[in-house]
């Protein structure tokens, strides 16, 4: 039987609705493995075992008592540092002095808090989330939970260490251009960047998202059905119809787009290809109409959102002194300063790229129920590195497969679909229409039942 930590979040619900077990063994459980990994894994920025343990004990006597306040209390779970929880200090992964504090809860933190979930601590990130790694001037580095000389991705790095390294079932990731997909597709995961405003956001931004890092597929389904819940907080949000998580899909007629060339960005690793091809086969073989997507990232789509984060990021550090700039991440500082480059003419040119990628997403995927795609074009990288390619002065040519979707606003979800000679995963996007997202989650688990999935005993 497998150790309580390694219990899906589904699991843990039904044992501490039979009485199996109760909340603070749960938690105990969890602080175990914490203890065990964190010195390596470097996942978790705040982290009180008093307060899980006293969260733990309030949720036992709620079940005695019969006041559950919902399946899934008792349930551990992390969200990330830049999700409000009151009180707490929010860093956004830099080592600037006196990072400000929550005020209140983000609606995130509020669904939990609700649910009756203990919250283990807030995930680690780095600076300003802008990179695809775990590097931080705050944190150091955040490492993966398979191979610690490999990268988590990021910048939900360290809920993607704690969800693979078994810190509980449940971790919650924000996603602007991949930030949740990445650190899942490095690290054998399945996570979900859902469909614009499914999840609330008290600061929602152009592109942001939230969404679930888990081990398993259902508990992606779990916490979305806990999340995507509307909050008057986010303008931003719509009224979407209610979702099916029950994971059911019947891929027969389905129609499948296949996207491996992006069309701008870093090549794709052939073994990747190779991995998103053999998911589509899967597909055609079950019936599905399995059709090619033409390219559609140009450089000027990519290195325009590039440019525009780049000057607002320059903006932020320019809300600094000259010595507190100093705090930041040298990567970070010198990416920054390429927005010197832009006047406020082409900063505005910049920033309707957006919108044009968006556009364009949506055009290109209209005639299709899901599209397939790698979520990186490359393998997981060593850990040190702040992105796969070493030089800040390139744009951020990784994310052709991830940021079109937060751009457009539609779900883009992962599944593990191969894995390397080398022991490196390999990831497999699965995106669908706005609003689409219990069809991308169903899809996931039929995947998920079909592909490589990996073995969560073994992990290190």
């Amino acid at each position: 039987m497998a150790e309580w930590w390694q219990r899906t979040g589904v699991q843990l619900a039904d044992g501490l609705a039979r009485g199996e077990i109760d909340a603070e063994q749960v938690a105990e459980s969890v602080l175990t493995r914490i203890a065990d990994r964190e010195p390596a894994l470097n996942a978790l920025w705040l982290y009180e075992p008093e307060r899980v343990r006293a969260e733990a004990a309030d949720s036992r006597v709620r079940r005695e008592e019969g006041r559950a306040r919902s399946r899934w209390d008792g349930v551990p779970v992390t969200i990330k540092e830049n999700v409000a929880r009151a009180g707490w200090p929010m860093p956004a992964g830099t080592a600037l002095p006196d990072p400000p504090r929550a005020a209140a809860n983000a609606p995130i933190t509020d669904r939990l808090e609700e649910a009756g979930c203990v919250i283990v601590g807030a995930t680690t990130m780095p600076d300003w989330g802008m990179l695809s790694s775990g590097v931080s001037s705050r944190h150091g580095i955040s490492r993966n939970a398979w191979d610690q000389s490999l990268t988590t991705g990021g910048s939900s790095a360290g809920a993607g260490a704690a969800a693979a390294g078994g810190y509980g079932p449940w971790h919650g990731g924000t996603d602007i251009g991949g930030s949740i997909r990445l650190p899942a597709t490095w690290q054998g995961l399945a996570s979900l960047k859902p469909s614009e405003g499914l999840i609330p956001l008290d600061v929602p931004y152009l592109g942001r998202a939230a969404g679930p890092i888990c081990r398993r597929v259902e508990d992606v389904a779990a916490m979305m059905s806990v999340l995507g819940v509307p909050d008057a907080r986010d303008y931003s949000t719509r009224g979407y119809p209610a979702m099916d998580w029950a994971l059911r899909v019947d891929v027969s007629g389905l129609r499948v787009g296949v996207h491996t060339e992006a069309g701008y960005g870093l090549p794709v690793d052939p073994r990747i290809a190779a991995a998103v091809e053999h998911a589509a086969e899967l597909l055609r073989s079950a019936g599905a109409r399995v059709e090619r997507v033409e390219p559609f990232v140009t450089e000027e789509l990519l290195s325009g959102i590039d440019g525009f984060w780049r000057a607002r990021s320059l903006a932020d550090l320019r809300d600094r002194s000259e010595a507190e700039q100093e705090w930041v991440l040298p990567y970070i500082r010198q990416w920054c300063a390429g927005g010197e480059r832009f006047d406020g003419a082409q900063t505005v040119r910049n920033y309707q790229q957006c919108a044009a990628l968006a556009r364009v997403t949506r055009a290109a995927t209209a005639a299709y129920d899901v599209v397939l795609s790698p979520v990186a074009p490359v393998l997981a990288f060593p850990a040190e590195k702040p992105m796969p390619q070493d030089d800040p002065e390139l744009p951020m040519q990784h994310i052709s497969f991830t940021l079109p979707y937060n751009m457009s606003g539609q779900p883009a979800g992962t599944i593990n679909a191969d894995r390397a000679d080398d022991g490196r995963w390999i990831g497999l996007q699965v995106s669908a229409g706005i609003g689409r997202d219990d069809l991308v989650v169903g899809l996931l688990r039929w995947f998920e039942e079909r592909l490589p999935t990996p073995d969560w005993a073994s992990v290190p």
